[in-house]
């Protein structure tokens, strides 16, 4: 894999001594793994320097950081670089990946970039982000349906914008995408509320983290993030998804009840992972084994990337 150094100083590290909140991991090419996240050191605010990445052929002993993406001059966004995701499609590699500005001039977004290769470069690729532009949006995950119609599902923000009343009650959507993914198409659907699921409780911030000051929150909101699609072997879809717990943030599992991303959505009744970390996804390795990859905690600055075996069976994973 062609990769990116920082000034030299790529470095192998263990996977637990990597700080990143919202990981994904990417297999490119049997046994070559590259590790995705926000990696900047302070991801509530700016300014942001991008997005770094690092790979490894054992999932344990990773080589980085290397620059996977430097905003370029002019660019849209200038801060909270948030949840890169990559999927390989069309020959080439696309991120799909949260920003936002600092002068509250455009709403959280999620946008797209491309590179040719795993670790990048990668460079814009939408004009701006494919979300809604009248609404705060974030952590935005790519489901590619039985028709081959590719879609975004991503998170509805709780903050409110000047006099706008914020959401109380987050909401998860799905927005039909362009086939190149350069654009939103038609109106998003609304899948579910963060309320829907019994285990969620109104969002507390960890110890360490201090939202920024422009943050302004609905009163006692309940919210959702980190939105991620798998089909079982089963053929259920199944979507992880987090949200504030009864033991801190938290990832649920969702199954929809016609087989398609329009749901309707049915909740587990208990979290899959209860106890201060989420932003989950399921890594399918080409050694045959699944790995639920998180982070945790999810104290500042104490975040590091959590692996950990599963079994996907009929319309449940279970950690092993």
């Amino acid at each position: 894999m062609a990769q990116h150094v920082l000034n030299g100083a790529v470095q192998q590290l263990r996977l637990g001594e990597i700080r990143m909140r919202d990981p994904f991991i990417l297999e490119p090419i049997p046994g070559e793994f590259v590790l995705f996240g926000t990696s900047d050191e302070n991801v509530w605010g700016g300014p942001a320097k991008g997005f770094d990445c690092y790979t490894s052929h054992d999932l344990e002993n990773w080589d980085g950081p290397v620059a996977a993406f430097r905003p370029p001059l002019g660019f849209w966004s200038d801060t909270q670089y948030w949840a890169p995701e990559v999927y390989a499609l069309d020959g080439r590699f696309f991120m799909l990946a949260t920003f936002a500005t600092s002068t509250g001039s455009a709403p959280r977004g999620v946008a797209v970039l491309v590179s040719d290769h795993a670790t990048g470069p990668y460079e814009p690729w939408s004009d701006g982000p494919v979300t809604p532009a009248t609404r705060p949006c974030l952590d935005g995950t790519l489901h590619i349906g039985d028709d081959s119609t590719r879609w975004l599902v991503y998170s509805r923000g709780t903050e409110r914008r000047g006099d706008e009343v914020g959401v109380s009650d987050g909401e998860m959507y799905a927005l039909r995408l362009s086939p190149d993914l350069r654009a939103g198409v038609g109106e998003p659907i609304l899948l579910f509320t963060a309320s829907s699921a019994g285990w969620t409780r109104p969002l507390r911030f960890p110890p360490g983290v201090e939202p920024p000051k422009d943050l302004h929150l609905a009163n006692e909101p309940m919210f959702t993030d980190g939105p991620f699609l798998i089909r079982s072997p089963g053929g259920t879809l199944l979507m992880l998804w987090s949200s504030q717990g009864d033991e801190g943030y938290a990832i649920g599992l969702a199954e929809s009840e016609s087989g398609t991303i329009t749901g309707p959505w049915i909740h587990h009744e208990n979290p899959l992972w209860s106890t201060n970390g989420g932003h989950g996804m399921i890594l399918r390795a080409s050694s045959g084994r699944d790995y639920l990859t998180f982070h945790w905690p999810n104290n500042s600055p104490d975040e590091r990337v959590k692996l950990t075996e599963v079994e996907i069976n009929g319309a449940s994973v279970y950690i092993l």
